[in-house]
């Protein structure tokens, strides 16, 4: 597979160790950094001027995040569904929706919301249970939970809009595939591939997992076991790779900074998801955040706030 360009980062921004660093956003007003560590279920809050880290640690997974209107406080996503974060480890839902026969069997993954401040989130598949993973909306408008699109799927992952809103864009990590709908308002149609990772010539022992969308409406897929984000053009082919050779897992990422060109990267354990540890020695900066300097070159796009 020939790259047109590549960027190398060689060492972590933040060493903190996660088993399951994901679901980065930054919030200009405060210039924190959010993220989550899935697997020990907690939330990390990092000041980037001082690097002044804050850690809430939950009963239950808290697996994606969402910054909301008129309020600090955190909307998220957590194992049982949509919730808020209260302060101090504190955790409330507003709408559970997993039928009470699924929800012991799966839970909610990534997620993010629309201008409109719909939260979409998708959930596991368990292939022991037969639950397909399914892509949720809540629309905080009128409180209605529907099912977005049944699938099936197998983990729901990385989520995002082009510039226009015109398009979504929504991972499935085992399938290997970043599907494109066509997006009016809260209703998707139109499902089609946008990006097929192996037929790419991407590593099949490498997934695609979270995204973010850039201002000119490029995607930034990262690629778990795969050391790398991958810059997809709006045509779907491969215009850039950003390689982290020291760390295997490459979970999730975000724009931020002053002025939005900071690329900040959540990464994984060896080990997690039933991975080997014994990579680990290899890849010894796994679980520790990243940052990109893109100044210059590169600029996120809008992130879209909670408005319930």
């Amino acid at each position: 597979m020939s790259v047109p360009n590549e960027i190398i980062v060689e060492n972590p921004w933040l060493r903190v160790g996660c088993t399951l660093g994901e679901g980065p956003i930054y919030d200009p007003t405060t210039s924190i950094l959010h993220f989550v560590d899935i697997s020990e279920k907690r939330v990390y809050h990092v000041d980037t001027g001082n690097l002044q880290v804050k850690v809430e640690q939950f009963q239950e997974p808290v697996t994606c995040l969402s910054l909301r209107q008129n309020d600090t406080r955190l909307a998220c996503v957590a194992a049982r569904g949509f919730a808020l974060l209260q302060g101090d480890s504190n955790l409330e839902y507003f709408n559970e929706p997993l039928p009470a026969e699924e929800a012991s069997h799966t839970r909610f993954n990534d997620g993010g919301c629309d201008s409109k401040g719909r939260f979409f989130a998708g959930t596991l598949y368990s292939p022991k249970d037969d639950i397909p993973g399914r892509l949720y909306r809540y629309d905080p408008s009128d409180g209605s939970c529907v099912v977005a699109d049944p699938g099936p799927f197998t983990d729901s992952n990385g989520l995002g809009w082009s510039p226009d809103e015109k398009i979504f864009y929504f991972t499935d990590s085992f399938k290997n595939i970043i599907y494109a709908y066509d997006y009016d308002d809260g209703k998707l149609a139109n499902r089609r591939v946008f990006v097929d990772a192996i037929a790419l010539g991407l590593p099949e022992n490498s997934f695609c997992d979270g995204l973010c969308v850039d201002r000119e409406g490029y995607i930034w897929s990262a690629r778990w076991g795969g050391s790398q984000i991958v810059r997809f053009a709006k045509d779907g082919t491969i215009d850039l790779v950003v390689r982290f050779p020291t760390a295997l897992n490459v979970t999730a990422c975000c724009f931020g900074g002053p002025n939005n060109d900071q690329l900040f990267v959540t990464t994984a354990h060896c080990g997690a998801n039933g991975g080997s540890s014994d990579l680990q020695e290899r890849y010894p900066d796994s679980g520790h955040i990243f940052r990109v300097d893109l100044a210059g070159k590169y600029e996120g796009g809008a992130r879209y706030k909670f408005t319930g």
